[in-house]
C-alpha cells in the first residue's frame, strides 16, 4: 500500500511542479508565454476534432518524446475530456507501434501510475 500512496504523490507533485514551472516562467516572460499559452489554447480548442481527441493524440506525442511532465499533463486532460481506460491504453499501443519500447515503457509504467492516480475520475 506504501508504494501506491508514493507513487500517487509523485503524480501529483510532478503535475503540481509542471504547473508551478509554467507559473514562474510566464512571470519572467510574460509576452512570450502569453503567445505560447495562446497558441496552445487555440489548438486545443474543440474543432473538427474533439477536445479528447486532441488530448489522446498530445498523449501519444508526449510518450513518443519521453516526456514525462507531458505525459501526466495530457494523462490528466485525457481523463478530465471522458477518455475511457481502453481508449488510453489503445492510444498507448499505437504510440508503442511507432516508438517502439522506449516509447512503450513509458505506457506501462507511468501511464499505469496516471491511471490508478485518477481512477474514480475515468469515465
Amino acid at each position: 500500500m506504501e508504494q501506491h500512496e508514493n507513487q500517487t504523490s509523485s503524480i501529483k507533485e510532478a503535475l503540481h511542479h509542471y504547473k508551478e514551472g509554467v507559473g514562474q516562467f510566464t512571470k519572467q516572460m510574460p509576452e512570450l508565454a502569453g503567445k505560447y499559452n495562446e497558441f496552445a489554447e487555440e489548438c486545443f480548442k474543440e474543432g473538427k476534432l474533439s477536445q479528447k481527441e486532441k488530448q489522446l493524440i498530445a498523449l501519444g506525442i508526449s510518450l513518443y518524446a519521453q516526456d514525462e511532465y507531458c505525459i501526466i499533463y495530457h494523462m490528466k486532460g485525457c481523463i478530465d475530456q471522458g477518455c475511457s481506460k481502453e481508449e488510453i491504453l489503445e492510444a498507448v499501443g499505437v504510440t508503442g507501434a511507432f516508438g517502439g519500447g522506449a516509447a512503450l515503457s513509458q505506457g506501462v509504467t507511468l501511464v499505469e501510475e496516471c491511471l490508478e492516480e485518477f481512477e474514480g475520475q475515468i469515465h
